[in-house]
């Protein structure tokens, strides 16, 4: 389908604990140690020093007994009352940390950034595996997760992205190859179902503004629409427009409508309404232009006030003209209705 690399899980991720032979308890294990196999965890029959007990119950642990070697005990955190292993050298000079609880407070971040934690990741410590909703593992540094945790960020899945792209180009013909070999993050290279491969930006792949360099035609000879559009504002305003466009329904979703109240700070921010009320095919895009001026022509000698002035949409709409009033629309349907019995002997 594509040959994008992804963050997608290619390893096996890494548990922090064991199973020690001797017993059925979970028992966690520093980073640096996880590599070592549940078989070398044996208890070491050996003496604890009571002053040991000391230094651990002033860190807030519980010495349970020595491990591995002579250099090595489990420790008992009194908080959550899991066993981490340490060396004696950390437990005298520093405060162990517990794995127990780190790897508690993990799952819970993941699972507020929806994400299931299935282990770190075998040679990067700042890194975790995950499982996203999809189903998807997803390989992302722990600091990502926590801003994801915290709304500042989402987890996309690439292997689902990936699909979506070469869905929004199967649509259009095209067929995802990769990334931009000129490694802009806003293109991408594809494929035309003729065999010609060129890059384009995934903006305009959504909405249609572009043409194969090999077969494709320019707008004035490709066949164009002539076509009436309604919209609502936020304010309750309703307008219609008639105009052409060689995709009309990527024109009313992508071109026209602007971002919300982007003109005017303070404006309600609510979404602007559109649909496409009726289109009408034309040979080309050259003839669409033509026949459109024309029935603006006929509009402006019959109804000289219908047309609003710029200031009345243009903090919606990325147009600076032929915008009329809505009791506009059934006269504008009709030229459409009369246009598509005529379409044929207008060129």
């Amino acid at each position: 389908m594509t040959s994008f690399p992804t963050h997608s899980a290619t390893v096996d991720p890494v548990l922090p604990f064991i199973t020690p032979p001797y017993t059925n308890e979970s028992l966690f294990l520093p980073r640096r140690s996880r590599h070592v196999p549940p078989e070398v965890w044996q208890i070491f029959p050996t003496d604890i020093p009571e002053h040991w007990h000391e230094f651990a119950k002033d860190k807030g642990y519980e010495i349970v007994r020595r491990v591995r070697d002579k250099n090595h005990i489990v420790l008992e955190c009194q908080t959550c009352g899991g066993m981490t292993a340490h060396k004696v050298y950390t437990l005298r000079s520093t405060k162990p940390e517990c794995a127990t609880c780190q790897y508690d407070r993990t799952i819970e971040t993941a699972k507020a950034a929806r994400l299931i934690f299935l282990g770190y990741h075998p040679t990067n410590r700042h890194l975790g595996v995950f499982r996203a909703p999809c189903g998807h593992e997803l390989i992302r540094q722990f600091e990502f997760v926590e801003r994801c945790a915290r709304g500042d960020a989402c987890p996309r899945c690439e292997a689902c992205h990936a699909a979506k792209e070469q869905e929004e180009a199967t649509t259009r013909g095209w067929n995802l190859i990769g990334p931009d070999p000129q490694n802009d993050p806003s293109y991408r290279l594809y494929r035309h179902i003729c065999g010609q491969e060129q890059r384009v930006a995934r903006a305009n792949m959504q909405t249609g503004r572009f043409c194969c360099e090999e077969c494709g035609e320019g707008w004035s000879s490709a066949p164009s629409y002539i076509y009436a559009m309604r919209f609502v504002f936020p304010d309750g305003t309703q307008v219609v427009k008639l105009g052409f466009s060689r995709d009309p329904q990527s024109r009313l979703h992508y071109q026209l409508k602007r971002s919300a109240g982007a003109k005017s700070a303070g404006t309600n921010s609510s979404e602007i309404d559109g649909d496409l009320l009726r289109q009408v095919p034309m040979q080309s895009g050259h003839l669409a232009l033509c026949v459109e001026k024309r029935l603006h022509a006929e509009i402006k000698r019959t109804y000289p006030g219908a047309a609003l002035p710029v200031e009345r949409f243009d903090t919606w709409l990325r147009v600076k003209s032929e915008i009329y009033v809505a009791e506009l629309e059934p006269v504008i349907l009709a030229m459409l209705r009369r246009l598509h019995g005529d379409a044929r002997d207008l060129d």
